[in-house]
């Protein structure tokens, strides 16, 4: 119920900024084209979240046949859960990593990468799909893949602003209230910033929450610290190509090679401390 009251006051926040921007820079026509675009937003937002992270990541489904090994292990995991077993794809890289996404345990999916099949062996996969499990469970799936959509959307419209502010606005809006380029130039610099505030906030807690559940589903918190040390370890070798905006979703931080600020905008708790904590027992 929380994760939907959040989800709700994330998509109406959206709409604020939608329409304010459309006023400001377009007047009534920027207003009714602002509108329209929050109306298909939102309503993406809500069905087709998961779909645009699953399409952005590249993952495709696999089949039983494909790889016996990872039903095995989801099937064996979801009864444990006891939730529906979500839909299986796998994502194209030889960097260990993966993660959940979906409306609710109806309608979830995981996805993990052909490099976490190569490098963990199966107590340590189950620990890995334990935790994404454990966010389907927890019922924070939606407002993750909403956030990945709102956090690209951000970052989209701060771009279209201001390039539409250096050649001259939208057209309809009023030239006295335009804030020029040096505005349009702020607006692409704090947009994408609001977009990671956004992912901070809620992506943190969660991992641990998550990282308890499947601890607790497994009962075997030795499986995910091992596979979290793996992950740390050869995803430094072979970094991740990821979009910021989907970052908060997988289960480590993808470690994006040129990525400034990594450790100050990380979406996830220090790798190290995840361990910790299963380790110690305090999770």
């Amino acid at each position: 119920m929380w994760n939907n009251f959040k989800t709700t006051i994330l998509l109406a926040c959206l709409t604020g900024v939608l329409l304010a921007i459309g006023d400001l820079w377009g007047g009534r026509q920027g207003l009714t084209i602002a509108l329209v675009f929050a109306a298909v937003m939102n309503l993406g937002s809500y069905f087709f979240s998961d779909k645009i992270a699953i399409a952005s990541s590249g993952a495709a489904p696999i089949s039983r046949d494909e790889n016996p090994r990872i039903y095995q292990i989801v099937e064996r995991l979801a009864a444990k859960a006891n939730i529906p077993v979500p839909k299986i794809y796998l994502i194209p890289t030889d960097s260990p990593n993966a993660f959940a996404t979906g409306r609710n345990p109806e309608h979830a999916s995981v996805a993990v990468t052909q490099g976490i099949l190569q490098l963990c062996n199966d107590e340590e996969i189950e620990g890995v799909l334990a935790h994404e499990l454990g966010h389907v469970r927890n019922r924070d799936i939606l407002i993750s893949a909403v956030v990945a959509t709102l956090a690209g959307a951000i970052t989209y419209i701060a771009n279209m602003v201001m390039w539409a502010e250096m050649f001259g606005g939208f057209g309809g809006g009023r030239d006295d209230e335009r804030g020029g380029v040096f505005s349009a130039l702020a607006m692409m610099i704090v947009a994408p910033l609001a977009a990671t505030l956004i992912q901070l906030a809620i992506s943190r807690s969660r991992e641990y929450q998550a990282d308890s559940t499947g601890a607790h589903i497994t009962g075997n918190p030795q499986g995910l610290a091992r596979a979290l040390e793996k992950i740390d370890q050869w995803s430094k070798r072979l970094p991740m190509q990821v979009s910021p905006a989907t970052a908060h979703l997988y289960c480590a931080q993808p470690l994006t090679s040129g990525q400034l600020f990594s450790s100050l905008f990380s979406t996830h708790p220090p790798i190290q401390k995840r361990i910790e904590r299963l380790l110690s027992g305090n999770y």
